[in-house]
């Protein structure tokens, strides 16, 4: 598995700041629990796909027998 950040470069530094002025929260959320602390608890829960922001892309890795 791994984890990767959006290769857009200008979004993913707009998403690290919000991120940041949002004190670690996803800045998607309008409520600040710990399941939302980026990254959120239903990115690290998923097995592939985009984070609800977008900022992060997670894959499963290609097994090579």
């Amino acid at each position: 598995m791994s984890i990767l950040i959006n290769p857009n470069k200008e979004f993913a530094e707009e998403m690290l700041e919000r991120i940041k002025v949002n004190d670690g929260y996803c800045p998607c959320s309008l409520v600040k629990v710990p399941d939302l602390k980026c990254i959120c608890r239903e990115f690290r829960e998923t097995d592939e796909g985009f984070c609800h922001c977008g900022l992060y892309f997670k894959q499963k890795d290609e097994v090579n027998l």
